[in-house]
């Protein structure tokens, strides 16, 4: 069957459902590449299994035979079949700036062995360079040979020992060059993004940014732990919170939110989707499950620094359970290359399930909600472009502090010292709460820059000025962490006199109208 035939729009709509343009794109793959690489091609595309083994039979693609076969064929390239370019680094801005990047990875207190990384990386690069040239000289003198013998020059046998010669060298100096280039990649992906200028000089301590519903003649006054505020034992009081069956049922450091509890949850995230809402964000609810190459294109280890677990992989799958709706927001526009008529930023907020092995890890606040398994998060994420990066940072951070300041919760904003930075961010500011039960500031938001790190190892590009392609930078940002906002709100509002917990007005219309939350008789 001659394929040409199909070009006609009335009969891909018909056939395919597809328009006449996205079906020639497909044909273009299945003319000019191998079968597998037309089911990458159109899964790329999110094309389902059967329309690609009905489109695949009609074009008669060879070596694969019935459709049987090919829907076998199918199914085990979907097991095995990457969904990422690779990751698309700067090489050549490693040498040009390496005392930065040593700089980045001293401050950061990761291994020496990247600052290590950083120099091979330099005193490398040149010479991948000189032996790609050196090959390239020998195929053109190849070529050149070819010639003299298809005009039959003299001295034949001559160039034919040459070419014997030239074909030798090749080889070695091919095999070479491509593990040196792999060695380079692998350690180039391994480093962390440069550093902002505006972090603080301190490695390990904060610069407090101001305070929040608060001042800094009260901070002084607040001391702790205060076990009657303790939000663990007040919300079991009022049936809040079930963590002795939850932990039956599931293990450590998971819960049951109950009654009140659950509707408090709803209540924060209703706020939150709906304060989003209004401040530009598209709203999105995302896979908790993604590829396991999407968690490391955003940044995300398996096992932290201690070598402790962070992250659920799921047994004999390429998958894992993300810790934070960031890493599928991040990858909703992976592989893509915006329009050059495209107006950023693109905002999403993102409520989802997240999942964290680390929770309770050697120890650590392992009481009540504060670090646990499993919880509701929303999540925002920005797309834009270098030049506005630094300050679509500012405006993510003036977003998370009208929240807290509408929750009337006393909090701190910090920028964060470079070695609380993952290896994604430029700069980061988080904003704690004052936890008197704790008796400790605790963490409710962080927001980061991260640059083009993600971007280019998640194949995200926009056609800039002239047409120029650039990759864009990701920001992210909590909107709602909502276990630990319980926690804040419990301890800061327990009414003790009373023995209510007061409700933030923001909540009361989703609390059923309900000022205060009461104990149940």
């Amino acid at each position: 069957m001659i394929i040409y035939g199909f070009c006609n729009k009335e009969y891909t709509k018909k056939v395919f459902g597809l328009s006449l343009l996205t079906f020639g794109r497909i044909l273009l793959v299945a003319t000019t590449c191998s079968v597998k690489h037309f089911f990458e091609t159109c899964r790329a595309k999110n094309f389902a299994i059967e329309k690609l083994i009905d489109i695949a039979s009609h074009l008669m693609l060879p070596s694969v035979g019935s459709r049987k076969s090919l829907l076998r064929f199918a199914s085990t390239a979907a097991k095995n079949t990457s969904i990422l370019l690779r990751a698309q680094l700067d090489l050549n801005d490693v040498v040009l700036r390496s005392p930065e990047y040593k700089e980045s990875i001293t401050r950061r207190q990761l291994s020496k062995n990247l600052i290590e990384d950083v120099d091979f990386i330099v005193k490398n690069r040149p010479i991948q360079s000189q032996t790609y040239t050196k090959i390239n000289a020998l195929k053109r003198e190849r070529t050149e040979l070819a010639e003299k013998i298809q005009k039959k020059e003299p001295n034949l046998d001559e160039v034919k020992a040459r070419l014997s010669e030239i074909k030798s060298e090749i080889k070695p100096l091919e095999k070479y060059v491509k593990e040196l280039q792999e060695e380079i990649y692998s350690k180039a992906e391994a480093l962390p993004n440069l550093l902002d200028p505006a972090v603080p000089a301190s490695e390990i301590k904060e610069e407090l940014v101001q305070y929040i519903n608060t001042s800094a003649e009260e901070v002084g006054k607040y001391v702790g732990p205060d076990t009657s505020k303790d939000h663990k034992i007040i919300g079991e009081r009022f049936g809040l919170f079930d963590f002795e069956t939850a932990s039956r049922i599931s293990g450590p450091s998971w819960y049951y939110l109950l009654g009140d509890g659950a509707l408090l949850e709803q209540a924060l995230v209703q706020y939150a989707l709906s304060k989003a809402r209004r401040h530009g964000y598209k709203m999105v609810i995302p896979p908790s499950i993604v590829r396991s190459e999407v968690v490391h294109a955003c940044g995300f280890k398996p096992n932290d620094q201690n070598n402790e677990k962070q992250i659920y992989q799921i047994e004999d799958e390429p998958r894992s359970l993300t810790g934070t709706a960031e890493i599928p927001l991040g990858a909703l526009h992976s592989s893509t290359i915006f329009p050059s008529n495209t107006k950023f930023p693109i905002k999403y907020s993102g409520v989802s399930r997240s999942y964290r092995a680390e929770a309770g890890a050697s120890g650590k606040d392992t009481k009540g909600l504060y670090r646990v398994h499993e919880f509701t998060k929303v999540e925002l994420f920005h797309f834009t472009t270098l030049e506005r990066a630094r300050d679509e940072l500012e405006s993510v951070k003036n977003f998370q502090l009208e929240i807290i300041e509408e929750l009337d919760l006393k909090a701190r904003l910090l920028n964060m010292p470079t070695s609380d930075l993952g290896a994604p961010a430029m700069k980061k500011y988080d904003i704690e709460a004052w936890m008197p039960g704790r008796g400790s500031w605790g963490e409710l938001t962080s927001c980061s820059n991260c640059g083009d790190y993600q971007s280019r190892r998640l194949g995200i590009r926009f056609n800039g000025k002239g047409d120029k392609v650039a990759h864009v930078a990701t920001l992210n940002g909590t909107c709602m962490a909502v276990p630990r906002v319980i926690v804040a709100i419990i301890e800061q509002n327990y009414d003790q006199e009373n023995d209510v917990i007061r409700i933030p007005k923001v909540l009361v219309p989703f609390m059923d109208g309900r000022n205060v939350i009461s104990k149940i008789e």
